[in-house]
């Protein structure tokens, strides 16, 4: 059982991480979320490389979205979205072994 709360909107400020770390923190962030949850990302600068990691790693199941897009400040939402089906395997698969075991079923993505 999925103890998420949709719509929910968590904050990463990546500017107090390391830069060698951020990929990693960020990754390891979204894949913690559940469907319909919400990582806003600060970052001091335009993250372009790794959005298009993001995207090849997740797909569709992340959707990107910039709220704030200053040359030293850039605020970018990621949002789960899963099917039905990649929703219900998230909550079997956090339950066996992992993916998100510190909160919700997680994304389901890192399978």
């Amino acid at each position: 059982m999925t103890l998420s709360n949709p719509d929910t909107t968590y904050v990463l400020d990546a500017r107090g991480i390391a830069k060698r770390f951020r990929h990693a923190a960020i990754f390891a962030a979204i894949e913690t979320l559940d469907h319909g949850e919400t990582m806003r990302f600060v970052n001091d600068h335009d993250p372009i490389p790794l959005l298009h990691q993001i995207e090849r790693r997740y797909g569709d199941q992340v959707r990107i979205q910039y709220v704030e897009r200053q040359p030293e400040r850039v605020v970018i939402d990621f949002g789960i979205q899963l099917t039905t089906d990649e929703h219900a395997a998230s909550g079997q698969a956090s339950q066996a072994a992992g993916c998100g075991s510190g909160s919700g079923g997680g994304c389901g993505c890192s399978g």
